[in-house]
């Protein structure tokens, strides 16, 4: 069964996509920038805070999903120069912990206006 997951306190898409979807005891967190979700706008031309608010963001639809951040298995991230990694590598980890979650980084040319990162996230709930 699919059923889709949405949370006022994430940043509603403009695009027709949907916040995460569940699959079985599987979470897909469609690809979250660094917007506020009450102002649309992204918080920070940094990299590391672009991260944080983008995981405080991806904690909310988890939490409408009935997970947490432990619940994630695997991140794949999207940056517009690869050498903002470190930056992003001191922001993530202070949001995870090992065992970290697998994860990919990709360099892209563009992504939203203002963006430098994208990340979209795998959980696996398993209570339920």
């Amino acid at each position: 069964m699919i059923e889709e997951i949405r949370t006022q306190k994430g940043v509603t898409p403009s695009a027709p996509i949907s916040q995460a979807i569940r699959a079985g005891n599987f979470i897909f967190i469609s690809g979250q920038t660094g917007r506020d979700p009450k102002t649309r706008e992204i918080v920070s031309e940094d990299v590391g805070e672009q991260t944080i608010q983008i995981f405080k963001n991806v904690s909310n639809v988890l939490h409408a999903a009935g997970c947490t951040l432990d619940d994630v298995v695997r991140n794949t991230v999207f940056f517009t120069d690869l050498k903002d990694k470190s930056s992003f590598d001191t922001a993530y980890r202070e949001i995870f912990s090992p065992p970290y979650p697998a994860r990919s980084a990709i360099g892209i040319s563009e992504i939203a206006p203002g963006a430098k990162i994208e990340i979209e996230v795998i959980a696996f709930n398993q209570r339920v």
